[in-house]
């Protein structure tokens, strides 16, 4: 009898997890909900903020990738050190006193060092592929963002915010005063 109320409790719960109906939707009564409809932001002005936002997300991505690649090498290095202070011990045994089992783990720490030095080669050369790519992309968007985003701030420095509407005359305004003058 408790099992199947249990199982009831935990199939009820299976069955309203992530329901609509069964979420609570709170919000902050001390913020008030923006609508997009509600923004003073003009289409132009959007694009050239979403142009901006993605390239900030690029140099983050690519920040986050160099420090992959530096995490890497430090343990690449790391590990050369760990094996080659191995090696030292052993070589640091006079050659009448190694066994068989001396000189073969001499010579798995060699080919072991060996591959780690290529690998990490290897993942220099890889990172100074990916920094010449990243700058042939930054070229190409440094062009694609000069021809795209100059128009439209010209654009929206030529059509006047509201701000600089209300702060300055009108026209009127000012073509009276310079006829008043006169």
């Amino acid at each position: 009898m408790e099992m199947k109320k249990s199982f009831s409790d935990t199939e009820r719960a299976l069955r309203s997890y992530g329901a609509v109906s069964e979420t609570a939707w709170t919000t902050d009564k001390g913020h008030s909900d923006v609508s997009m409809a509600e923004s003073t932001m003009s289409p132009e002005e959007i694009e050239v903020e979403m142009a901006r936002i993605q390239r900030l997300r690029e140099v983050l991505v690519r920040r986050e990738s160099e420090l992959r690649f530096m995490m890497d090498d430090i343990q690449l290095c790391k590990d050369i050190m760990s094996l080659k202070q191995e090696l030292r011990q052993i070589v640091s045994v006079p050659e009448k006193e190694k066994n068989k089992k001396h000189k073969q783990r001499e010579e798995e720490l060699i080919l072991k060092i060996h591959k780690l030095v290529q690998k990490r080669d290897f993942l220099v050369d890889d990172a100074e592929v990916e920094r010449l790519r990243e700058k042939e992309e930054d070229k190409e968007m440094a062009e694609f963002l000069r021809l795209k985003l100059r128009p439209l701030e010209q654009k929206l420095k030529a059509t006047p915010s509201e701000s600089e509407l209300q702060n300055s005359p009108s026209e009127t305004e000012t073509s009276r005063t310079h006829t008043h003058k006169k």
